[in-house]
């Protein structure tokens, strides 16, 4: 197969700027320019790849505590009918699980010691059908909440704050209080501690309690269930299936899909993101850009031979041509380079990052720090594709100018002085 003549002087003039033939500095240059793009794509790949294994890894924890999707009555009162709201959900293709709930914020005392919590009534058996949690404990420890028994499951967290341990009693401080004609007083109601739960997540260790739905709706003076939640087979679709049933509910009814229930913490995660792209991508452009120092001197080097292509009647748009696939072929090789190295380090950072631990003696991630005590890595082709695309584009767009340079030679001025 007979290639484009400018491929083939293109190619060769890559080659042997790489071998050094010509000229050893060129090399040297050209080479820099190549390693820069390939550690410039690999350190975007890797980078991406973490901060997606640990919003997956949080997002994860986060959804074994709370549903897909919420339902519940506007004011906070409790639903007409619950069981008609439930299956009104279901009717969602994405709907496959569905639990009644109640919940609201109250004080936890022991003692001297008071925590502000979250507390969740719910029915056991149907809670395990929406949250990872409840499924695991379906047997166990949530078995132990009955109606009338004034139980309570408590966050690892909440319950060390506390002091607190099975068997123990607490106290809730219930909102609302009782009007009295001496004002407004308090409605509390002592709880046993009949468990604890460890999520993984601080925020929900510590500030989360569970307790039996019948308990939460005489602690509340509810009538029944204040909510319902969902859990759907694409968690990814919740905002969407969350918008289709808030048309269908009509009003008086929220909606709230687990996107929006944390969104500054979402939020957070994607400008952080969007902002380590940018960044990094910086460092791919200072990389490519580097081509055009080492395209410029090579045109400079090969004016004769550039000499020679014009009197044989290359045109200079063929010369132009020439300098392109160099330029291009060295921006290829880096890219794909360092796709490989980045690849390959993103896939066994939980394996890379142990080893460094022990060789410094040191913990990158301490567990009573953070949420996660080790490296986890995403990669992911949507991150991919275009971390590729703009690398191609910076490597082609830096070898604009010094082909178009090659492409003005004229013959005569470049033979003068050979």
């Amino acid at each position: 197969m007979n290639l484009p003549f400018e491929l083939q002087v293109g190619w060769r003039y890559t080659r042997a700027g790489r071998a050094g033939r010509r000229n050893g500095f060129i090399s040297f240059i050209s080479g820099v320019s190549m390693l820069g793009i390939a550690l410039g794509v690999a350190a975007l790949i890797i980078v991406l790849s973490v901060m997606n294994g640990f919003q997956k890894e949080v997002t994860d924890r986060m959804l074994s505590v709370i549903a897909h999707v919420e339902i519940y009555e506007s004011q906070g009162n409790a639903l007409a009918d619950w069981r008609a709201t439930a299956d009104q959900a279901r009717l969602s293709a994405q709907v496959i699980g569905a639990a009644p709930f109640i919940a609201s914020q109250a004080l936890i005392a022991r003692g001297d010691e008071m925590r502000g919590a979250i507390v969740r009534g719910i029915s056991p058996t149907d809670e395990a059908t929406v949250t990872d949690l409840a499924a695991q404990l379906k047997d166990t420890t949530l078995a132990r909440l009955v109606p009338g028994g004034w139980g309570i499951v408590l966050g690892v967290e909440l319950a060390r704050n506390l002091g607190v341990r099975a068997g123990d009693k607490v106290t809730i401080a219930a909102p609302g209080g009782q009007v009295t004609p001496a004002g407004l007083i308090p409605r509390f109601k002592q709880f046993q501690v009949v468990g604890t739960f460890d999520a993984g997540h601080y925020e929900y260790d510590s500030g989360l309690a569970l307790i039996h739905l019948d308990d939460a709706a005489r602690l509340f003076r509810l009538d029944g269930p204040s909510g319902v939640q969902l859990r759907l087979k694409n968690l990814h679709q919740a905002r969407d299936v969350a918008a289709q049933l808030a048309l269908q509910m009509g009003p008086g009814v929220t909606v709230r899909d687990w996107t929006r229930t944390n969104r500054n913490w979402f939020s957070a995660v994607q400008l952080e993101k969007r902002l380590m792209f940018i960044i990094l991508t910086l460092i791919v452009a200072v990389a490519a850009f580097n081509l055009v120092s080492t395209l410029v001197m090579t045109v400079t080097d090969k004016n004769a031979d550039i000499a020679i292509l014009r009197t044989l009647g290359a045109s200079p748009r063929s010369v132009m041509g020439i300098f392109m696939v160099q330029g291009a072929a060295a921006g290829v090789i880096g890219t794909l380079s360092g796709v490989g190295l980045g690849l390959l380090i993103a896939f066994n950072v939980g394996s890379i990052v142990p080893a460094i631990e022990r060789a410094l003696s040191v913990s990158f991630l301490p567990s009573s720090i953070y949420i996660i005590n080790r490296m986890p890595s995403e990669p992911r082709l949507d991150d991919i594709v275009p971390i590729v695309a703009i690398s191609l584009l910076l490597s082609f767009v830096a070898t604009l100018y010094p082909s178009w340079r090659a492409s003005r030679v004229q013959p005569a001025e470049a033979l003068r002085h050979e």
